[in-house]
């Protein structure tokens, strides 16, 4: 298990118990991990929409929601926010560890 590994697990666990990350997303959470490490807290939820457009084009490249940020619906963009939530929690934690 390497370093960006760790980061995703940690990542996981601070999702709300409401969400449902995609089945085989192993590595989208490593992007995510990479999210966590380049921008920490400061992390957005259009930078997570473009983390798992990167990853969904390896997945499902004709996915409707494979489009910019701003162009999603308001109810399609809140599916990034418990997210990059989650990348901000575990920068806390990572950076008191």
């Amino acid at each position: 298990m390497t370093y960006l590994d760790h980061l995703a697990d940690l990542i996981r666990s601070c999702l709300p118990s409401t969400a449902t990350p995609p089945a085989d997303s192993d590595d989208l959470f490593r992007i995510y991990a990479v999210l966590l490490r380049a921008k920490g807290e400061h992390v957005t939820d259009e930078d997570v929409h473009d983390a798992w457009s990167a990853w969904m084009l390896s997945v499902d490249a004709t996915h409707r929601a494979l489009v910019p940020f701003q162009e999603l619906s308001a109810e399609i963009r809140a599916y990034d926010t418990p997210y990059a939530e989650a990348i901000r929690t575990a920068a806390r934690k990572a950076d008191s560890a």
